[in-house]
């Protein structure tokens, strides 16, 4: 089997990789029918000499290849027929700005495995950036606090090596007693929480962080039954919400009251209740001045993520009056963060942790016939058609959704 690394042209350009040069060398040695190509690239995290020194061919032309592997999505006009392509699509939530991208994927008889949906058979995912995501997000987050209220100015992410040097500037800063809520349970939010923590600020409970007032920064963890409530009082358990997101309401009013910089690191299903709204947003009470949207939901469940950002300008503002773009620095308007490719800030460490998941779980599967079905389930495309997994989508591929 032969594989390659593709190189990533989507703009803004990504630094990540799905296989470092260390993981070539050591599945090289592993699987004696393999062979891994790296497509030339100046922009990667990793440089070619790198992959040369571990043997690795590196080549301008990789249409020889079976199987693609890239990160971001890949444009139209550099897609090969009849390829197996690994890259993150972003079609399963049905996208509007990529319909165009799944058409062609089946037009030119593609296998499409999207990263986000390689999981195991508990449907729990197996690779992912997510963690990174997280790390780079809150730190980003308390940057964007440190903007918006004038007192201290942390350097981009991106000028920093790695997640230790993120920690390193971060504790050259004091925090006001100011309270920041943080959404969600998964990889995305443990990586926010992982900073909160290093930067020694102390986490509260629900109850402590409504009822009470803290003479330092605290901030809370909230999972979807934190902030969410079944619209006829029942309480049940998070499975219920799961299997019925219909039946419930956003009650994170009660957190935006008091919070000053919220952190969204939770993962978003179609048919959940949005956790603010616009209307929401507008409210004398509505507190909160800072959001560090990591999951990046566009005009979804965090009102004042109207567009996403970009790492060369990460900050914009929202006004909640006006439901418009405007100067974050402005009195009453909301600083958002909202950079959909935040690990590309430390694009090395994220690359290293995800290549390490591909190898053990995704890779094994193509030479033992994958007897765990993380390939079955993965795969979208097949013979140019949805695959029965991913046949919900075809009112989406025909522009009717």
């Amino acid at each position: 089997m032969k594989i390659a690394i593709i190189k990533e042209r989507k703009n803004p350009p990504d630094k990540r990789v799905v296989l470092s040069p260390d993981a070539c060398e050591n599945l090289l040695h592993s699987f004696s029918n393999l062979e891994i190509k790296v497509e030339s690239s100046d922009n990667r995290t990793f440089s070619d000499e790198e992959y040369q020194k571990k043997d690795v061919i590196v080549t301008d032309d990789v249409s020889g290849c079976d199987v693609m592997l890239g990160v971001k999505e890949v444009p139209i006009n550099a897609l090969v027929s009849n390829k197996k392509y690994f890259f993150f699509s972003h079609t399963i939530k049905k996208q509007s700005y990529n319909r165009d991208l799944l058409n062609a994927v089946l037009d030119k008889n593609i296998e499409l495995y999207d990263h986000e949906v390689i999981t195991d058979k508990n449907d729990v995912r197996l690779v992912a950036f997510g963690r990174y995501a997280g790390i780079v997000g809150a730190y980003n987050g308390i940057r964007t606090y440190g903007k918006k209220s004038i007192s201290f100015n942390l350097p981009k992410a991106q000028t920093l090596h790695n997640q230790k040097e993120l920690v390193k500037e971060l504790k050259k800063i004091l925090l006001p007693n100011i309270k920041i809520v943080l959404t969600g349970k998964g990889r995305v939010s443990n990586g926010a929480k992982e900073i909160l923590d290093a930067m020694g600020i102390k986490e509260v409970g629900v109850e402590d962080y409504l009822n009470n007032n803290f003479n330092e920064a605290v901030y809370t963890q909230l999972d979807v039954l934190d902030y969410n409530t079944r619209k006829d009082n029942r309480v049940i358990d998070i499975y219920d919400f799961f299997d019925n997101p219909s039946e419930y309401k956003s009650n994170f009013m009660r957190f935006a009251m008091i919070s000053d910089i919220y952190i969204a690191g939770h993962f978003y299903a179609n048919g959940s209740p949005f956790i603010f709204t616009r209307n929401d947003a507008k409210s004398n009470d509505f507190h909160i001045q800072v959001v560090a949207d990591i999951s990046c939901d566009i005009d979804g469940p965090v009102a004042s993520t109207i567009r996403s950002s970009t790492i060369a300008d990460p900050i914009y503002g929202y006004d909640p009056v006006t439901e418009k773009e405007a100067n974050y620095l402005t009195k009453g308007v909301i600083a958002v963060m909202a950079v959909d490719n935040l690990p590309n800030e430390i694009p090395k460490d994220a690359s290293l942790a995800f290549g390490e998941s591909f190898v053990k779980y995704v890779i094994p599967s193509f030479f033992n016939e994958d007897k765990d079905g993380i390939l079955r389930r993965g795969r979208m495309t097949q013979n140019g058609k949805l695959t029965p997994r991913y046949s919900y989508l075809q009112d989406y591929i025909d522009g009717k959704d």
